[in-house]
């Protein structure tokens, strides 16, 4: 083919580099609205005090809607009616309900974590400090009604939900005042090491859910400290090491023992005629 029609091997050159340009700008313009599709909205920031306000009370009505009807029956737009405003204002602070609802449930969260670590006796013993978890684990989730603790153990349970991945961070956060606690008794030969920590998170929070699955399926008051005293007898037994478990249970008989001897001590010298006829 001539030279003519093709051209000169420079404007070829300059050709080719130009269309290079062109797809190469064009590749960029659709990278770049794809980033910008990926990336999140933003949303309003409370800066006022009137949004921070509006923010409190979107998520206590959130707290209602979620607590009667649920994740997936409850909606943003019974929670905006519930206020009174509209469902974009619900929006302009949160994306949407999934994303209200786990802001709802780590505000609860985040009301029982300060609890257990502002209260916790950090100069008892491990005994004690087990002890004040499981009490006040138990008393927060059923103090204000089981609503609430039925919507965390029902999303907790469920697998493929789009709270699963904000709920386990949040269930790390709350489970970790326990844990550290587990781990100072096994530093301390309280708590046995023959087994892994997570299992031994699992054998206390697993009949702690029991309990409160009880108390919601059946939407009954409980003796929260009652239930409480009896659930961290039986999971100390559990943690505790068995050759602390057996030296307990012989230090229990031989005081039994001993209290049986003085118990017919005092009792022989009151048959005695000696004491009879000094009476």
């Amino acid at each position: 083919m001539p030279s003519s029609v093709i051209g000169s091997p420079s404007s070829v050159a300059r050709r080719l580099t130009s269309g290079s340009i062109r797809a190469a700008n064009l590749n960029l313009t659709h990278m770049t609205v794809a980033v910008k599709a990926e990336l999140p909205v933003s949303r309003r920031q409370p800066a006022g005090r009137k949004s921070q306000q509006r923010v409190k009370e979107i998520l206590q009505a959130g707290r209602d809607v979620f607590s009667e009807k649920g994740y997936e029956r409850a909606t943003t737009a019974e929670i905006a009616q519930r206020l009174g405003i509209s469902e974009a204002t619900v929006f302009s602070y949160f994306r949407g309900k999934r994303e209200l609802c786990a802001r709802v449930i780590g505000d609860w969260y985040d009301e029982i974590i300060e609890a257990i670590e502002s209260g916790l006796p950090r100069d008892g013993n491990v005994r004690q400090q087990f002890t004040f978890i499981v009490r006040t684990h138990l008393r927060l989730m059923l103090v204000n009604g089981t609503d609430l603790c039925a919507l965390v153990l029902s999303e907790g349970r469920a697998r493929h939900h789009e709270l699963s991945e904000a709920l386990t961070e949040l269930q790390r956060r709350y489970t970790a005042p326990l844990m550290r606690v587990l781990a100072q008794g096994q530093e301390s030969g309280q708590i046995r090491a023959d087994m892994p920590l997570r299992l031994l998170r699992s054998m206390v929070f697993g009949p702690m859910e029991h309990v409160l699955w009880d108390a919601t399926l059946t939407n009954r008051q409980i003796d929260i400290d009652a239930t409480a005293n009896q659930l961290i007898d039986v999971l100390w037994s559990a943690l505790t090491p068995p050759d602390l478990a057996v030296s307990a249970l012989q230090q229990f008989r031989m005081e039994v023992a001993e209290a049986n001897r003085r118990f017919e001590e005092a009792a022989a010298v009151q048959r005695s005629p000696t004491t009879q006829r000094d009476a």
